[in-house]
């Protein structure tokens, strides 16, 4: 072996693809060709270690009309009273005149992962005989957490962490009709798939039977495509083909035909959660009997990160680039008014009170 060459063994394989614009090389050293331990896979516990100790949050919205079970459900998913009930058990309370929404949040703690969870209730949405544009309430709140979030990024000093309200996730409740999608479920599914990942469910499925759930199942499916309605996961975000083929058997069970309680039974000796009828107990993590175990993998389990990662790089993106485009549209007709000479005291004040605004609004 010559001196100047070093043995099979010292090789490494060097991928070079074509030079990058600022003129540099980039290789690939594949992992068996490394001369012996780095420990750059260490760097998935740093990562984890950093998370568990700062936590994170999640949160999520719940829309539908009352008595439908949505703080049933919530709870029932966290396994823990972290959602308020939105009316009083025996329906005696006055139905809310319009769309209030109410936020609540918890700090839960499993295993040393701390999330900060927050579930927005929204009490009146579709209670009222008239439910024109009752939507417009939620949406104006998504957008509102959207552009908090912006003017923290914009700020000069801006804090090491933005406390993030923004909404990973609104779970739609469908009542169990056992028809069609209403007018209203599709006019608000429309609007907020376009600013948040929405996730249809079927609330209380054990008042259908198994027929009678999967043929309304079909029928919303293609409602939903008949309409252009994006639920998630859309398949635009695929981002490989593992995650399509998890995302294609997801979409294919979408609405979820779901069932929500917080008390437990005994069944075989063991304790279970789930509602007592006359004719058994229902368990609500029973694949069997309702498909509640498939929303909680789905929220929690597989795509909770993905449902952040989609809220901040699709919908708060868009959001962002929107309005960082009306803001600059706004500061070029101001440099305009600001480069002619003012005609009066008037416009001189009203071009600088505009300035301010704007900046204003900016930051």
């Amino acid at each position: 072996i010559s001196e100047f060459e070093p043995p099979e063994w010292h090789k490494v394989e060097v991928v070079t693809p074509c030079p990058t614009e600022s003129h540099g090389l980039q290789g690939t050293i594949k992992g068996h060709d490394l001369f012996g331990y780095v420990g750059i896979e260490a760097v998935l516990d740093q990562m984890r270690r950093k998370t568990m100790k700062a936590g994170f949050e999640f949160n999520i919205m719940v829309v539908g009309q009352s008595g439908l079970g949505k703080s049933t459900l919530v709870n029932t998913l966290f396994k823990s009273k972290v959602s308020r009930k939105s009316c009083s058990p025996n329906y005696e309370e006055k139905i809310s005149k319009t769309v209030k929404l109410q936020s609540v949040s918890h700090v839960i703690e499993e295993k040393g992962v701390k999330m900060k969870l927050t579930v927005i209730d929204t009490p009146g949405f579709g209670d009222q005989i008239n439910n024109e544009n009752c939507w417009e309430p939620i949406v104006s709140y998504v957008n509102e957490q959207y552009e908090r979030y912006l003017k923290e990024e914009l700020y000069v000093n801006r804090k090491p962490r933005i406390p993030d309200t923004r909404v990973h996730c609104c779970v739609y409740f469908l009542p169990a009709t056992g028809h069609w999608l209403r007018p209203i479920d599709v006019e608000f599914m429309k609007r907020l798939g376009k600013i948040v990942s929405i996730v249809p469910i079927i609330a209380k499925a054990d008042t259908l039977t198994m027929e009678e759930r999967q043929e309304f199942k079909q029928r919303i499916r293609q409602d939903l495509n008949a309409n252009g309605i994006r639920v998630y996961p859309q398949t635009e975000y695929d981002e490989d083909p593992e995650d399509r083929i998890l995302n294609d058997k997801i979409r294919e069970n979408i609405p979820f035909a779901v069932v929500g309680t917080d008390k437990e039974h005994q069944v075989n000796g063991n304790k279970v959660l789930g509602r007592k009828t006359k004719w058994g107990i229902i368990e609500v993590e029973n694949v069997a009997h309702c498909e509640f175990t498939n929303l909680r993998d789905l929220l929690i389990r597989s795509h909770l990160q993905d449902l952040k990662d989609v809220t901040h790089n699709i919908h708060y993106e868009t959001f962002r680039v929107r309005r960082l485009n009306e803001s600059n549209l706004t500061v070029h007709g101001l440099a305009l008014i600001l480069e002619s000479p003012p005609e009066s005291d008037l416009q001189y004040t009203v071009a600088n009170t505009a300035t301010a605004s704007c900046f204003y609004s900016i930051l």
